[in-house]
């Protein structure tokens, strides 16, 4: 499926996209019904789990999905979303379709049926979103060696870093500083998959960085 905007302008916040999502997520037809159990939005995209259960309280047999014991089950859907001159839009993607976005909570993940074919889409999408939920969240003055080395925009590049943080007004953003040249360099925290600790030096100040702009002066 491709994208979809409105044009109404009925979604314009955060809490509009959800009550979309909600919707989107719950239908009642002729013999089933699906509901949403919850939603999360990580950056721009949204990541639901619905519920589906047959009205006539039998048990829902699907060939994704292991049935749960209250005879429902409960998948995984993906909203790409994103505004277009003030209209908002979003495509959907369910699980087992494939989707490239993985960032879905544990929480979310925990809600989820069990699958029945372990070669699935679906299994593969659970364990990235286990994968990028697993990469350490690092304190202050924690040594880090990343798992392979990363290339800076000067060519050069470094593996062992030191988290420390930089401020831009009011805002404490988070670096690094490179343990051979003293440098300080933002990562995403996709290049901190694998990443090892080699020390932890917890602190509320910022020594790595006072040093680092003492040497400046």
């Amino acid at each position: 499926m491709g994208w979809l905007f409105y044009t109404d302008g009925r979604v314009q916040n955060y809490a509009d996209e959800k009550a979309e999502i909600a919707r989107l997520c719950t239908s009642h037809g002729d013999t089933r019904k699906a509901e949403l159990v919850k939603a999360c939005k990580v950056g721009s995209t949204w990541y639901a789990a619905a519920k589906v259960t047959n009205l006539d309280g039998t048990p829902v047999e699907d060939t994704t999905y292991v049935t749960d014991a209250d005879g429902s089950i409960t998948f995984g859907a993906v909203f790409l979303t994103r505004y277009d001159d003030g209209c908002w839009g979003y495509k959907d993607i369910e699980e087992s379709a494939g989707p490239v976005e993985s960032r879905a909570p544990l929480s979310l993940l925990a809600l989820l049926s069990e699958l029945k074919d372990p070669d699935s889409y679906a299994k593969d999408w659970r364990q990235r979103c286990r994968d990028w939920a697993a990469i350490p969240d690092y304190e202050e003055g924690d040594k880090i060696k990343l798992a392979t080395p990363v290339t800076l925009t000067d060519g050069s590049t470094c593996q062992i870093v030191t988290a420390t943080h930089y401020r831009r007004g009011r805002q404490k953003r988070r670096c690094y500083r490179i343990e051979e040249t003293g440098g300080l360099v933002r990562l995403s925290k996709a290049s901190l998959a694998g990443s090892e600790l080699l020390s932890s030096a917890k602190g509320a100040a910022s020594p790595v960085l006072a040093e680092y702009l003492a040497g400046r002066n």
